[in-house]
């Protein structure tokens, strides 16, 4: 019997027999396969890579171009979490301009405060989702983790409730509460609650000396404090932080190349080199570089570009390994179509016409807004005058095809004011331009000739 020596031994021993027989095919043959098999097995761990990089945004070590905000609100929260100093403040900028991103860094670095660590409380809520003050309660209570403490207490107002949970925060020497980050985002949202409760005692709260409070407002609107109550404003700080993108297209280039490199350690060192050379490449061509523009110029919001880098990198497989042009290209026609023309795509001929009446009574009436009765009455004249393919429908059924396109918003009803009229002379404007109607005509399968000969006479 051999023992695993014995066998290592021979295997030895008449290895040199064993390559005269059989030759060093086998052996290269496996070296081809593993090569090809790190290929393909590199794209997909590049992809992979990328795609989460795209989907799951990270947050920067630093904020780029928010310095100053940056430095403003960690002092400002680090004051309230370290000397128990209660503050309200307000970040205002357009989506897409970084104001969580600047929040998220900010709590992180306060968080790694050794005085932070086990003593700030943070509660978040949102105004999408907290939609009257009795929900914010119950989340505020949920995350505080005092449901508990509360049990069946039954308490007379809304600031009782906030009085009770915050009282119980306080420590176990009971001398001090522990300081509690409250974060408002859709900060617009909450000034429609009732009475705007809810403000008026979380600022009502940061001002007093007894409980450390910050309450932490994210907004869109720059005219946010025009929507508060008198006696919600005069308990605000008035402190707000203004975040405008200032990034610089050269800066957003930048940023496509760092989104779309692979990192120094990839475990393929080979394929890393001419993927990011690739990338490289790519960033320098004109055409994607006028894509790239368009882009940038339409939104700087970071995430419609990594929308568009996400839709190139599906497209890159085992027969082309690297990004091309044409993946960028065909990304921007997905990410840039036109909603409109899609739903058009999908009308029946009946809501086509109506909408080339619609045309016809604008060009008519300079622009002048119609009714519905108007658009029968132009459709009516076609079918009697031009139409030899389209039967007549009933007008009932005509007005289920008008109602169908409000509801779909290719249809837009003008603000009447206060005088309710029937919903036949209801006035309406268009709310599609001549392209979007000719492509969809054009795309129409077995469109009737004479509709078509009607639109030209009606968008020509």
């Amino acid at each position: 019997m051999w023992t695993p020596e014995i066998r290592h031994v021979a295997s030895r021993k008449y290895a040199g027999q064993w390559r005269e027989i059989t030759g060093p095919a086998p052996v290269k043959m496996s070296k081809r396969r593993s090569a090809a098999l790190t290929g393909a097995q590199g794209i997909s761990l590049a992809q992979k890579l990328l795609r989460e990089r795209l989907c799951h945004q990270k947050l920067p070590d630093q904020p780029v171009g928010l310095d100053s905000q940056y430095k403003y609100l960690l002092e400002l929260l680090r004051r309230t979490a370290v000397h128990g100093e209660s503050n309200s403040v307000l970040i205002v900028g357009p989506r897409g301009s970084g104001k969580t991103m600047l929040l998220g860094c900010v709590l992180r670095e306060l968080m790694s405060l050794k005085e932070a660590q086990k003593n700030v409380l943070l509660v978040e809520l949102n105004g999408l989702l907290q939609t009257d003050d009795k929900i914010a309660l119950k989340e505020i209570t949920r995350q505080l983790h005092l449901e508990n403490v509360v049990g069946d207490k039954v308490f007379g107002s809304f600031a009782e409730n906030l009085a009770f949970l915050l009282e119980a925060l306080k420590k176990g020497d009971k001398s001090s509460s522990r300081p509690v980050l409250f974060v408002l985002d859709e900060f617009d949202l909450f000034a429609h609650h009732k009475n705007q409760t809810l403000l008026y005692n979380l600022l009502d709260v940061s001002q007093s000396a007894q409980t450390p409070v910050a309450v932490l407002g994210l907004t869109c609107r720059l005219d946010v404090l025009e929507l508060l109550e008198k006696r919600v404003k005069s308990r605000f700080s008035h402190r707000q932080i203004h975040l405008f993108s200032s990034l610089s297209f050269a800066q957003y280039l930048d940023v496509v190349r760092a989104q779309l490199s692979l990192p120094p350690d990839f475990p393929d060192p080979k394929f890393s080199d001419e993927w990011n050379h690739s990338v490289t490449k790519l960033c320098e061509d004109k055409t994607v570089e006028e894509i790239l523009r368009r882009n940038f110029n339409g939104s700087k919001d970071f995430r419609s570009l990594h929308s568009l880098l996400f839709l190139a990198v599906s497209r890159v497989s085992v027969s082309h390994s690297t990004l091309r042009e044409a993946d960028l290209i065909e990304a921007w026609r997905l990410i840039s179509v036109d909603s409109k023309a899609n739903v058009l795509h999908g009308l029946s001929i009946l809501e086509l016409c109506l909408i080339i009446a619609m045309k016809h009574l604008n060009d008519t009436y300079d622009g002048e807004p119609f009714n519905f009765q108007m658009v029968h009455n132009e459709f009516k004249k076609f079918i009697q005058r031009k139409s030899h393919s389209i039967h007549k429908f009933e007008k009932p059924v005509v007005m289920k095809a008008f109602e169908h396109l409000l509801q779909l918003e290719l249809v837009r009803p003008v603000d009447s004011g206060v005088c309710k009229v029937q919903r036949e002379y209801q006035l309406m404007r268009l709310m599609l331009e001549h392209g979007q109607v000719m492509e969809a005509l054009q795309k129409y399968p077995q469109c009737p000739t004479d509709v078509k000969q009607w639109a030209l006479s009606a968008f020509g």
